[in-house]
């Protein structure tokens, strides 16, 4: 059974961090691509850092690049989003996902969401 679990979500002040993790099971985490999305009451889902088989192979939403940064650890099958310089409207539900469709490559866009996970809140609030 395909699991995507969040975790690491919580409160932080304005200009803090945080560090999300997405707990992968049911899979080989090593074969495919997977993309952090947020979606914030009243907005859009955006999806805003993705990583493919490689940890060279990323992308990001211009609102998070050079703020945020996501990694990937196959041996642990998990994914991290470290999140910096936070600001608050950051505040949104995260989730990660994936297609689970070898050779889904980020610079073609971010994959269906086929799987994904409950999300963890993050608010950013002073």
């Amino acid at each position: 059974q395909v699991q995507l679990v969040e975790s690491g979500g919580g409160l932080v002040q304005p200009g803090g961090s945080l560090k999300l993790s997405c707990e992968a099971s049911g899979f080989t985490l090593d074969f495919y691509t997977i993309a952090w999305f947020r979606q914030a009451p009243g907005k859009e889902r955006e999806g805003i850092a993705c990583i493919g088989t490689s940890d060279s192979s990323t992308s990001y939403a211009n609102s998070v690049k050079g703020r945020f940064i996501i990694s990937r650890d196959n041996v642990e099958s998990t994914i991290f989003l470290q999140m910096n310089s936070l600001k608050p409207e950051d505040t949104a539900v995260y989730y990660c996902a994936t297609d689970l469709m070898p050779g889904t490559l980020c610079s073609r866009g971010y994959p269906p969401e086929v799987y994904r996970g409950q999300g963890t809140q993050v608010t950013v609030s002073s």
